[in-house]
């Protein structure tokens, strides 16, 4: 009975079922900002190592891109399945209507959009290039944040997002270079972006009502059902040759999809859209050392000064954010 005393005087009455977020301490905000916090950069490495699998997969790039959602659907089935019959402790209710259906679905045709011309983009650029150039989402995102969900956007994060952007440019040293090897390429990997963008949005207003497993489930299997069709309509080569092929697209679909995005996903429900998407340059500092490591393309000096550049604009945005 003390302890029920207690919880009444700390929360001024049963007045709700559950109190609501103003009621918990402020500890405990902090704790659940922390987790997203590290939960979205674990995330942006795990996706880091996408371009990776792209550049050695066996089929073309809107068929890698069929796998990668197709692949970890029985995983992210699963996940959706046993969260229903357990019970969700904090989200989520389950969609109910076309509109609820409409919008994963939106959120779905948005990832497909991207990953079609962002593993286009990845055969005719580097990898650096196509990374960064895909990233430049906040430049859409942030705008848009504060439009539609009235996100407060300082002065302090501007100045952050910029200098995370200019990092990010620097990392890319002579790579960034506008010629007609790389022009091609990079336009498309700034088209991926907005689609990107548009994804980012969509799961960030999504999470206010339906779980990380929800939104990753039914958005990947509108996905692959949009790329499926475009690869063959393409005449890709859809199947690998042997399981060196079949290796690489699991790894892509278990850990950059399933694992990487889940996690960027489930930390949108916590921290700003806006803030989230700068966060998101440290893939490109990540792919381009994982480029150097396993694909040998070269990275000195002044790309290491971009990825230092970008991991301060990231704080700087955080600060400003809050």
């Amino acid at each position: 009975m003390t302890c029920v005393r207690l919880a009444r005087r700390r929360y001024g009455g049963y007045k709700r079922s559950m109190p609501d977020a103003s009621a918990f301490p402020a500890d405990h905000a902090h704790r659940t900002q922390r987790i997203a916090l590290i939960a979205l950069l674990v995330g942006a490495l795990g996706i880091a190592f996408a371009p990776i699998f792209v550049r050695l997969s066996e089929v073309g790039p809107v068929a890698t891109g069929f796998w990668r959602t197709a692949l970890a659907m029985p995983v992210l089935a699963l996940w959706m399945a046993g969260e229903s019959r357990q019970g969700s402790g904090r989200v989520s209710r389950r969609p109910s209507s076309l509109a609820d259906y409409g919008r994963l679905s939106l959120a779905g045709l948005f990832f497909a959009g991207d990953l079609a011309i962002w593993h286009s983009s990845i055969r005719y650029t580097s990898v650096a290039n196509s990374t960064l150039l895909a990233n430049f989402a906040p430049l859409y995102v942030a705008p848009a944040a504060w439009f539609l969900f009235k996100e407060r956007i300082t002065g302090r994060f501007v100045l952050g997002m910029l200098l995370a952007l200019a990092g990010a440019i620097v990392l890319m040293g002579e790579s960034f270079q506008l010629n007609a090897d790389h022009l091609f390429g990079d336009g498309l990997a700034l088209l991926a972006a907005a689609f990107y963008a548009g994804y980012i949005l969509s799961v960030g207003s999504l999470r206010a009502e339906f779980s990380t497993a929800t939104i990753m489930t039914w958005s990947g299997a509108i996905s692959a059902a949009v790329l499926l069709p475009i690869g063959l309509y393409d005449g890709e080569t859809m199947l690998p040759a042997g399981a060196a092929g079949w290796a690489v697209l699991a790894g892509l679909a278990l850990f950059s999809h399933a694992c990487g995005q889940s996690l960027i996903a489930y930390a949108l429900a916590h921290l700003p859209t806006s803030f989230s998407s700068v966060s998101l340059l440290l893939q490109p500092a990540a792919a381009a050392i994982l480029a150097w490591v396993l694909l040998n393309e070269p990275l000195g000096p002044l790309q290491a000064l971009g990825a230092a550049v970008i991991l301060v604009g990231i704080l700087m945005a955080r600060r400003g954010s809050r």
